[in-house]
């Protein structure tokens, strides 16, 4: 009797104390708080590792920076090409939904990788600037390159232009993007009252938007770009079918992205008609870059 009676309160025991699969079930589902935290860092050090790169290498003087040594942008770079790896990998962290971890790591090793290979290839052509090139032009139009003998020099200046804005961009922004897609997606919760975003994400919306926007405009990444975007589009109105909504850090990246869009498409009516832009842009999709801009409009003048 006394042993039926202790097997009896060893099973309600046992129902009572929840299982530690089941609590963390629990906490998938819960809705993520805005990461404040995380997406001030990203957009702090985007502004001023990434933007700010090119205009710390023309502020600081040579003599500090001599053209054979690295610029003040570059170890910018190098800090960005450490920083930001380690932020994405702290948000997917803080996802509410288990994410493919195999394809978060060769995403990330692909992303080092590119940046790396954009980091030398970026680092040459803008210490050419202090030679008169000019980025408004193309390789082999630019008055201090066109002239070089042997001509096979051209073709090394092709080649170190290739990596630094093609390869180097593919490698870097599309394993990027696809970060934080696969992050997006897990930002949905159930309940509708949760889909607001706070003031902190207010605030941060507006510069975040404003990065994205320098990001895909000197990146040339029009197509990807629009292209997550309207997967990500996609997907809300997928998950709407469900009744689940976008919680405030889906919010935040999804009206940042929103943001992104408009100012390209202000940023292209403006220079429509630009005949020295439209000629180094040719094809059908037509994104000038800033420093292009910068380097036509703004440089020259002085």
């Amino acid at each position: 009797m006394v042993q039926v009676k202790l097997l009896a309160q060893q099973t309600v025991g046992i129902h009572l104390v929840p299982s530690r699969h089941g609590s963390i079930k629990a906490d998938e589902a819960a809705p993520a708080p805005f990461h404040v935290d995380l997406w001030f860092y990203f957009t702090l050090q985007n502004w001023v590792l990434d933007f700010g790169r090119p205009i710390a290498m023309l502020v600081f003087p040579l003599e500090w920076f001599p053209l054979n040594k690295p610029s003040m942008g570059d170890y910018f770079h190098m800090a960005y090409n450490i920083i930001t790896p380690f932020l994405l990998l702290k948000l997917i962290e803080r996802s509410p939904r288990t994410l493919p971890r195999s394809m978060i790591y060769v995403s990330i090793i692909t992303f080092i990788m590119g940046a790396s290979i954009h980091l030398v290839g970026d680092s040459v052509n803008h210490r050419l600037l202090f030679s008169g090139y000019q980025h408004h032009l193309s390789v082999r139009e630019n008055p201090i390159i066109k002239n070089l003998k042997p001509e096979t020099l051209i073709d090394s200046f092709e080649l170190l232009y290739y990596y630094d804005e093609y390869l180097g961009h593919s490698m870097w922004y599309i394993p990027f993007f696809l970060i934080l897609f696969m992050y997006f997606s897990g930002c949905f919760t159930p309940t509708k009252a949760e889909s607001s975003m706070p003031a902190a994400a207010l605030l941060l919306v507006v510069p975040s938007g404003l990065y994205y926007w320098y990001l895909v405009t000197e990146g040339q990444i029009f197509i990807l770009f629009t292209f997550t975007f309207f997967a990500m589009l996609a997907l809300v109105l997928r998950q709407k079918r469900k009744r689940l909504f976008l919680d405030s850090n889906g919010l935040f990246l999804f009206h940042s992205f929103a943001l992104t869009l408009l100012l390209v498409a202000l940023w292209v009516a403006w220079l429509w008609n630009d005949p020295v832009l439209r000629k180094k842009y040719p094809g059908v999709i037509y994104v000038p870059e800033p420093w292009a801009f910068y380097t036509l409009h703004v440089s020259s003048r002085h």
